[in-house]
């Protein structure tokens, strides 16, 4: 009966399918997933740093011919591409792409590099520079002509008053390299016969003489770069600088214009060129203002790679589990036992 019995039950081969075929499918699709998981761990690049950019002057000096006094343009620009849009919106063409025997209407334009505004600050009830925040509040507010860049991507790959500078040179063709260009001696462009200023003083000496004994031509553009100079001291407050230049502005009685950009100080000449350690390093352990904290560039590329850390763990966990399941060699159903 034993025999018989054996002899109707099926093969073991028919009874229990091949182990082989049966996980296939299992480790292509655990495959897949892991594929997956290694282009989400991958660290993706930060989100683009973005700063607020103002432009004003106490009249309007014909820079627009509408009756607009305040214009905001909320879509994200490039320095060059702001370089730009002061020249033909702002009214700038007049000023730095103007034939010799041009009249002159402003006796002197200042581009104000700062380094500590960035534009999700401009919301925010508590400043990091409170001087900074009302005297651009202020000056913004009190202008016949004025205009707000809220958000200019910052580069790596340059310099901001090197971004600048060429924008304004490739908008103006040749008529740019006839500007009297000046720079304060922390702005790190370099070139022959080149004028920086050491103090506020060599400023105002400079407008002071430029004021009625030029009637035309081209309008003098000073640089004023982070920090402000080399040998300040004591040392000032962006907005303390900002708001001693336009005081001693006011004074002279100058027609001017400002343009207000910022660089947030996170970021280095070529981020990117460096392992992510020591550019971390490199931030915290400089001595210069503003550079001994963790800023939000920081913060993101911080994060990044903790986050990159936990994902190669938990995908290292994920690879183990999958390669003991696949490792289990048990059938997907038994025999019923056999009576005596």
């Amino acid at each position: 009966m034993a025999t018989q019995r054996r002899g109707t039950q099926p093969s073991e081969a028919a009874q229990i399918p091949n182990l082989r075929s049966l996980l296939r499918p299992k480790m292509a699709a655990a495959w897949a997933v892991l594929a997956v998981l290694l282009v989400a761990a991958q660290p993706t690049s930060a989100a683009p740093v973005v700063a607020p950019a103002f432009l004003w002057a106490p009249k309007n000096y014909g820079f627009r011919s509408d009756d607009a006094k305040e214009v905001v343009h909320y879509q994200t620009v490039s320095p060059k591409g702001l370089a730009k849009s002061v020249l033909e919106e702002g009214g700038w063409s007049n000023l730095m792409c103007s034939k010799e025997d041009a009249q002159k209407n402003v006796d002197v334009g200042i581009v104000f590099l700062g380094s500590k505004l960035q534009s999700s600050d401009i919301s925010k009830d508590k400043q990091v520079d409170p001087a900074l925040a009302d005297t651009l509040k202020l000056s913004f507010t009190s202008s016949e002509f004025s205009m707000a860049f809220p958000y200019v991507s910052a580069s790596d790959d340059e310099k901001l008053e090197n971004s600048l500078l060429s924008g304004f040179a490739e908008n103006c063709n040749s008529a740019f390299e006839r500007n009297r260009v000046t720079y304060t001696d922390t702005c790190t462009v370099t070139g022959q016969d080149l004028k920086k200023h050491r103090s506020m003083d060599s400023i105002r000496d400079l407008v002071t003489s430029r004021m009625g004994n030029n009637p035309s031509g081209q309008t003098d553009l000073v640089v004023f770069c982070s920090g402000g100079f080399e040998d300040l001291d004591p040392a000032k407050s962006e907005g303390e600088l900002l708001s001693e230049l336009v005081a001693m502005l006011k004074k002279s009685g100058a027609k001017y214009t400002i343009l207000y950009a910022s660089e947030p100080s996170g970021l280095l000449e070529n981020p990117s060129s460096l392992p992510l350690g020591r550019y971390l390093a490199e931030k915290t352990n400089t001595t210069k203002p503003g550079r001994g904290k963790c800023d939000g560039e920081c913060l993101v590329k911080s994060t990044l790679l903790e986050g990159t850390f936990v994902g190669i763990v938990l995908l290292i966990i994920l690879i183990s589990g999958l390669m003991c399941m696949m490792g289990i060699d048990t059938p997907s159903r038994f025999e019923a036992p056999q009576e005596s």
